[in-house]
Formats: C-alpha cells, sequence, structure tokens
C-alpha cells in the first residue's frame, strides 16, 4: 500500500505516519523543515526497517512546489493509494481583530493545499477505478470556536471541500473521510496550564485514520468526530 501526506513531520501527521510503517505501508510525506523531516525519515526506517520511505521539504500554500511534491510522490510510488490530506496551522485571533491577511495564509495552507493536491493526485486513482482520500478537517468545521477567526472559517471550507469530493468520487469507487479531531496534545500546548490529560493524544487520531483504511472496500466512513472525553476546550 502506498500513502501520500501531508504536513507529517510532527503531532498528528507523525503519529499517523509511524503508525503507518508499523502496519507496512509505504509513505511519501511532506513538511516544511528539513531537520523534521530528517528526524521521521530515521524514525521510519527504525520502525520498519523494510518500508519505502519519500520526503520532501515543501510549503504546501505554495502551489507550485505542492504540484511538485505531487509528480515526487507519483515517481517514487507509482500507483498511489491512500492521500492524507492532514498539512494545516493555526492562528488565533478574532475576525475583526486578526492581522490582515490572515484568511488568506489560512484559506491557501489548510484549503487550498488539499485542493490542489487533491486534484494532482485523485486522477490517477480514477483511473485505477480504487483510492482513498482522507481529509484532515477539525471540530472547529462544525463549531464555531472561541478566538478562532479565519482558522474557523478555514475548517468550515474544509469540511465543505472534503463533503463535495465525496459526492463527486463516490460513483468512482474512490472513499473520501473527513477526520474532525478536537484538541489533540503537541508541543503548541507546552506551557498551557492544562494537564496532558486533558487533551487527546496524537496517536488517538492516527488510530481512527488507521480504522478508516482497514474497512472493506464497500464500506467507507464518511466522517469521524473525535473529543477529548471532557469535551471541547
Amino acid at each position: 500500500m502506498n500513502v501520500v501526506i501531508t504536513g507529517a513531520s510532527k503531532g498528528i501527521g507523525k503519529a499517523i505516519c509511524l503508525l503507518l510503517a508499523k502496519k507496512k505501508v509505504n509513505v511519501s510525506f511532506c513538511a516544511r523543515g528539513q531537520e523534521g523531516i530528517d528526524q521521521l525519515l530515521n524514525e521510519l526506517k527504525q520502525t520498519n526497517p523494510d518500508g519505502h520511505y519519500y520526503a520532501q521539504s515543501v510549503d504546501v500554500s505554495d502551489k507550485a512546489q505542492l504540484l511538485a511534491f505531487g509528480d515526487f510522490c507519483t515517481s517514487k510510488m507509482g500507483n498511489i493509494d491512500i492521500l492524507i490530506n492532514n498539512a494545516g496551522i493555526f492562528t488565533p485571533g478574532n475576525i475583526t481583530e486578526e492581522e490582515d491577511g490572515a484568511l488568506e495564509k489560512l484559506i491557501e495552507t489548510n484549503l487550498y493545499s488539499a485542493y490542489h493536491l487533491t486534484r494532482k493526485i485523485v486522477p490517477a486513482m480514477v483511473a485505477n477505478n480504487s483510492g482513498h482520500v482522507i481529509n484532515m478537517c477539525s471540530i472547529a468545521s462544525i463549531t464555531a470556536l472561541p478566538n478562532g477567526g479565519s482558522y474557523s472559517i478555514s475548517k468550515y471550507a474544509m469540511m465543505g471541500f472534503s463533503t463535495v469530493l465525496r459526492e463527486e468520487l463516490k460513483e468512482k469507487n474512490i472513499k473520501v473521510t473527513s477526520i474532525l479531531p478536537g484538541a489533540t496534545w503537541s508541543n503548541s500546548w507546552v506551557g498551557v496550564d492544562l494537564p496532558e490529560s486533558r487533551l487527546m493524544q496524537a496517536d488517538d487520531i492516527a488510530k481512527t485514520v488507521w480504522n478508516t483504511i482497514e474497512l472493506s472496500k464497500s464500506a467507507v466512513v464518511e466522517e469521524v468526530i473525535i473529543r477529548p472525553q471532557l469535551g471541547d476546550l
């Protein structure tokens, strides 16, 4: 099985990659920082030395870089079975108070990246009559979070993209799954006055992604909402 994932060097993306390696899946991934890429490549090889792993440093808000990454993945892997649109950024703020350009940056990173890479990779899935697109949405895709601002707008849009894609591809034997996680522990939460146990773990989301992959060809998980046991923060 060949999987492509964006935003993979830390947090949820990294957890997904490491679980895929344990499951003996070949992975192509991208991230911004080369140091994080090199570290993840080493961990993947330690997890499963027989796996095939390919990586590029990519700014997913840059369409040209993203399309070049799509070509890179195809050249290395041939047929791509699963695309996981995971890359995303969070910038806090209220709509009327956030910095000028916040919406554009968040839309380019959180939505356009998934749109452009999907358009690059899915046509080959359609030709093969098989494939699965997994889009990392958010609780913010269905709930206006305090201080969410343009982040929430971008994630609402991501959910809309994923829903439309599901309708367009279901007759072509391509699965589309939307994952909507709530607060999940990562380095961005370090220093926050909360116990780590109050948040979900990145492994929780990775396991959920794998569960959607494991289903038979005749079944699809259309969307999954995952929250901390005590609710949203």
